[in-house]
């Protein structure tokens, strides 16, 4: 099956965004005098939008709606500053980008991420790319696994689901592209375990970019 539209995650998938989501959450947390986690924890503590981040890497008792805000706000503030000091494209995607849009290939974004920070990533980052959509978390819009911002992308690309690939790294992924009845592949170089991706039946897990651009080639 040839493939018309591929959907990409952001974080974990095309970008390898931990460190500066890491020092910002840090910083948010010293201003606090709270204990900081390494990276390794945040890898799981991302992947449900920002709101999400700051109250796991808060103390239990501190995650109230008014900490949980205010901790956001001071978190946000720091990070859209320093969004792209440790960012980079994991190995490969810059040239799979490359490759798949000349091969005719639409490809659009999906993240959890906030609208503002999508995108200037996307364009620091991919400016190259004729991106057909580039969503991140918005009013109104509920995230992922919610499948609400694929199904907007498939309403305004207007390619059949059967030729439409969602491409992440964690289960939140797979579950999006399902309920959307869309296939799913998972990355294994991202920020979530393989056996995640297994247990929550993705249709295809890959351990390099080149084996994305194979499937748009079969």
């Amino acid at each position: 099956m040839r493939y018309d539209l591929i959907i990409f995650d952001l974080d974990g998938t095309l970008l390898n965004t931990i460190g500066d989501l890491a020092e910002a959450a840090n910083v948010m947390l010293g201003k606090r005098d709270l204990p900081q986690h390494t990276y390794e924890e945040y890898c799981t503590f991302v992947g449900n939008g920002i709101m999400r981040l700051v109250e796991r890497a808060l103390p239990e008792e501190q995650r109230t709606t008014e900490r949980v805000a205010a901790a956001r706000e001071d978190f946000l503030s720091y990070y859209i500053d320093h969004i792209d000091r440790k960012t980079k494209p994991y190995e490969g995607i810059v040239q799979l980008l490359n490759d798949l849009q000349a091969e005719g290939v639409s490809l659009a974004v999906a993240s959890n991420k906030f609208q503002a920070g999508t995108r200037k990533l996307i364009q620091r980052f991919f400016p190259e790319i004729g991106w057909v959509a580039i969503y991140g978390q918005r009013p109104d819009v509920p995230l992922k696994p919610d499948p609400a911002v694929v199904e907007e992308i498939l309403s305004e690309v207007k390619i059949p689901r059967e030729r439409v690939l969602y491409v992440g790294d964690s289960g939140v992924d797979i579950e999006t592209a399902h309920r959307a009845g869309i296939k799913a592949v998972g990355v294994t170089w991202g920020f979530r375990s393989r056996s995640e991706l297994e247990a929550a039946g993705a249709d295809r897990i890959v351990d390099c970019a080149e084996e994305i651009l194979s499937l748009c080639q079969a």
